[in-house]
């Protein structure tokens, strides 16, 4: 549906140049949603607003279905009302003075590439209204609107010409935390229902792993890791990837051997066992990372016999999360955090923490 082709984008601050988009290449399936998922300032939002043509890059390609938007090499611009694309901000940028029927409608009234009669204007909104359940609410002024009302507002609006591509720069952001789940729910029934291609924005891990057909995570103005969301939380390339998206402990060591498709390697806790993506050799350095969930506790009074990938510590800290209780343990060199159904454990009790090494996730470098 879309393709973004060596796409560089500089800024000057502070009169030094800073590469917010370094030689970005993505593309995604027609109805796929993707996200492009980072920390604040990696270039995420710049590479969207560069899609949308609301930026203009210095060099690189892109391509709307089948329709180039931008070429450097030609000198190809075609602005942003011109490309086909719906767009919902962070701030939902609801017009005030305006009707939800009227918000709703705007682009179809200012539409250049089709007029649409006021029959087909009435007929659209009103389909659109329903599928976002804000039938009724067509006269009510727009600010008159909850939170959520209005973001499921935002959406019709930048549905109803049935653009190419929906584009969301972080949507939910401003609503609360109950209402932004259910919020996730919601957008991604509407995403479905619609087929559409979308490109969604966002710093928030748990949102890019619900929501998401693919992730691409940015980092430095470059996409540094692109997988579902099971590849990129369960199998990441690098440190930076294990610890933004969700929780992960580390544990440096050097890779003494590979057996039975498993690589044991030598750490300051001895012989940890576990997966690499892919073959490393006898004596390389590594990092050894794992996931608190996959952290099995005990009590170091009775440690589990014949087991492989076992740890021992202290817990200093614990915080009751409600379905599951948040471990921070110290190993003696550093502190692990282990997440556990079982509220039995105490501060300040020794315990044994073993890994499974199939969850065991090994790093090179």
């Amino acid at each position: 549906m879309f393709a973004i082709e060596n796409l560089h984008k500089s800024f000057v601050a502070s009169g030094a140049e800073v590469r917010a988009v370094d030689g970005i290449s993505l593309g995604v399936e027609t109805g796929k949603l993707i996200t492009l998922l980072g920390p604040s300032g990696c270039g995420k939002t710049t590479t969207l607003r560069c899609l949308a043509g609301l930026e203009r890059p210095q060099s690189g390609r892109i391509v709307i279905a089948n329709r180039t938007v931008f070429d450097s090499a030609k000198r190809i611009f075609v602005p942003a009302s011109d490309r086909g694309i719906g767009m919902v901000f962070q701030s939902y940028a609801i017009w005030p003075h305006m009707t939800v029927f009227e918000n709703v409608a705007f682009p179809l009234r200012v539409a250049r590439a089709k007029k649409y009669s006021s029959a087909e204007i009435r007929d659209r909104v009103s389909r659109m209204l329903d599928m976002v359940q804000l039938t009724g609410f067509a006269q009510r002024p727009a600010t008159q609107l909850s939170g959520g009302q209005q973001q499921r507002l935002a959406f019709a609006r930048g549905l109803v010409h049935e653009p190419a591509i929906l584009l969301l720069d972080e949507p939910l952001s401003n609503l609360d935390a109950k209402l932004r789940e259910q919020m996730r729910l919601e957008l991604k029934r509407l995403q479905r229902s619609f087929g559409i291609t979308t490109v969604y924005v966002t710093h928030d891990q748990s949102e890019a792993l619900a929501l998401s057909d693919e992730i691409a995570v940015f980092d430095s103005g470059r996409i540094i890791q692109r997988g579902t969301p099971q590849q990129i939380y369960r199998e990441p390339k690098n440190r930076f990837v294990a610890d933004f998206v969700g929780s992960a402990n580390f544990l440096p060591g050097t890779v003494h051997g590979n057996e039975d498709g498993l690589t044991a390697v030598e750490t300051a806790h001895g012989v940890l066992r576990c997966r690499f993506a892919e073959p490393i050799d006898a004596g390389m350095k590594a990092l050894l990372t794992a996931r608190p969930e996959d952290i099995a506790l005990g009590n170091a009074a009775a440690p589990p016999p014949h087991a492989a990938n076992v740890l021992k510590g202290r817990i200093v800290n614990r915080v009751f999360l409600g379905e599951v209780v948040d471990y921070v343990i110290d190993l003696g060199d550093r502190e692990w955090r282990a997440r556990a159904r079982s509220d039995d454990f105490q501060i300040g009790q020794a315990v044994t923490l073993t890994l499974s090494p199939q969850k065991c996730v090994g790093l090179p470098g």
